[in-house]
Parts: C-alpha cells; structure tokens; sequence
C-alpha cells in the first residue's frame, strides 16, 4: 500500500483544484536575477512561478508570500476562494521553492533582500500591475521577505501589510530555544526545517500545529512520501536557508510607514505568542496584533475562516485613500 498510495499527490490535486476554482492560473516569467555580489554575471536570471487571474486587474492587488515548508498552494489553500472575491491575488513561489529558481550557481544564497527585490520585479512585468500599488501578507519566511519588500518598495508601491506567525526579530538565542522545545536530539534547526528523514518530518507535522495531525499523517511511508516530494530541490532549499538574514546586522527592524496587521497563533511553538508583541513595539507600537485562539503557527491552516475574516476586515478597512501612484523605491 505504502509505494502504491501518494497522500502528497492527492493534497496537491486538490490543492490545485481550489486555486483553479478561485480562478487563479499558473505562470512564470524570466527576469533578471537580482544581482548581489558573488561570482553571477549581470545577465543571470531567475524563474518565477506564480498564481494569478488571467488578464489585467479589475480587484486591488494582493501578493500572498508563503514560508519555508510546502508549495505555496498549500499554504494559502483556504484564503484564495474567499480572498479573490475582493482582490486579485497573485501567490509566488520565492526563489528556492517549488518551481522558482536561478540560473547561476555560483550566486550567494538569497537573502530576504534578494527575494523581496525578484517579488517587485514580479509585479512590474504582470500585465496591469506595473506601478500599483499591492497590498502583501507574509507567512513565517514570507513574513520576513513581506517586511523587507514594504520597507524597500515604500508606501507608494505595497499598501498595507499583513505579518502572520513571523518573528522578524529572531535571534540566534530564539533558534537554540525552539531546539529546546524540539528535543536535544536534534543538531540545529535545519535539521527539522528541511526533514529528511520521518522523525524530524513527524517532530516538524507535531511543533507547526497546535492539533495533533491525523494518525495517518504520522506513519514512516507517509512521512517519507513528503519528504521525497516536498523536498526534491533540497539544495536550493538549503541555499536559501544560509540566506536568511534576520537576526543579523543586515536586518534592521525599524517601524514601516505601511498599516500593518500581526497574526500569531496561540500556541505557536515555532515563534511563541509574545513574540506578537514584541514585533509590535519594534514596528512602532502601532501595528493591530490579533493572536488567533487555538492554533499553532500556521493559523490560516487551522481556522481559515477566522484568519480570513481578520485579514479581510484589516484590507477592506486599511489605507482607502491611499495614492496609487509610487512616490519611491529603493529596490
């Protein structure tokens, strides 16, 4: 049964479905690699695969940035349907994930900098979208790469800003804590952040979630079933997590000038609750935080009805006179 049965394929077939349903369609575009020292030639390039509706915009644009883990589909399966009833939503893979890559590999691992930078150069070459302004939610890395593009790109080009279960703050010191919280089996945190092998994909099922997954979802196949299909550009993966700069003097977190919305889980194990609000304070102390009852650190995948009435409430109410038009960029 184990080499016959896929559960990855059947989650991915209905993944698609609900993306298709929300009238989304699959797309790429080559564009220039966002060139950041190392040994690429100025003519390097990346792919980016996105979602998006066919045609120019009739809603206001939303840009979904998933988090390290599975494709975006995956992650934002819930919030399309309801969320394209009012925007046009345009969901990425980053550089690294699913079918987005580059073509030099001699390029230093991009950094949240990086991804921001490919994000905007996205939006430029989608037909309608060149110099409007787009609303942006990020979950977990998403949430880091979501800050990094709303503070390059400015308020004249990303509108209002939705951080969900992201500790942009994250030190060193939070990673050995979250170890903890793990197990002391374990070497460091890429070990459960790119599994390969059932434990450390059962352990990460277990810590991202605040209810335990269905028994089916814990035996070895399975698990072993995720990893190989999940995880088949394990390099780049792993390139992109040497690129993380949060933490380090290349990520400064100062207040955006952007309305923001923190979305935490309540039992997040990955990023703990008061993690909400200590981004709160570093953004300003003005930025809305609502922690999400019941939910771990993936809450638009363990109430997406909740989630999506938080976020829709925030986006229909935030920034309604804001200036399309962009008034700078340093991206």
């Amino acid at each position: 049964m184990g080499a016959s049965l896929s559960l990855v394929a059947l989650i991915d077939y209905f993944t698609r479905r609900d993306f298709l349903a929300a009238g989304l369609r699959p797309h790429s575009v080559t564009l220039p690699y966002p060139y950041d020292g190392g040994d690429c030639k100025s003519s390097s390039t990346c792919t980016v695969h996105y979602w998006a509706p066919p045609g120019e915009p009739k809603l206001p644009p939303l840009l979904l940035i998933h988090g390290f883990g599975p494709q975006a589909t995956w992650q934002w399966r819930w919030q399309v349907g309801p969320l394209s009833r009012q925007f046009h939503i345009i969901v990425p893979d980053l550089l690294g994930f699913g079918n987005s890559s580059w073509d030099c590999p001699t390029a230093p691992p991009p950094s949240e900098a990086t991804q921001a930078a490919a994000l905007a150069a996205l939006l430029d070459s989608v037909e309608g979208l060149e110099g409007k302004r787009v609303a942006v939610a990020g979950t977990s890395y998403g949430g880091f790469v979501a800050y990094w593009l709303a503070r390059a790109a400015g308020a004249g080009r990303v509108g209002p800003v939705v951080i969900a279960s992201s500790d942009v703050l994250k030190t060193a010191a939070d990673d050995r804590e979250f170890l903890k919280r793990a197990g002391e089996e374990w070497g460091g945190v890429h070990e459960l952040l790119l599994p390969a092998e059932p434990a450390a994909m059962r352990k990460l099922m277990q810590m991202v979630a605040h209810r335990p997954p269905p028994a089916m979802m814990s035996l070895d196949f399975v698990l072993r079933d995720f990893i190989q299909k999940l995880y088949t550009n394990r390099e780049q993966l792993s390139h992109v997590f040497k690129g993380v700069t949060v933490g380090t003097d290349k990520f400064q977190v100062t207040p955006l000038s952007q309305e923001v919305l923190i979305v935490w889980g309540e039992y997040d194990q990955l990023f703990p609750m008061d993690k909400a609000f200590a981004v709160q304070r570093a953004l300003g102390g003005k930025a809305r935080v609502e922690i999400m009852k019941e939910t771990g650190h993936a809450p638009q995948l363990e109430d997406p009805a909740r989630f999506n009435e938080i976020v829709l409430d925030f986006l229909l109410a935030a920034d309604k006179h804001a200036e399309p038009s962009i008034i700078g960029s340093s991206l």
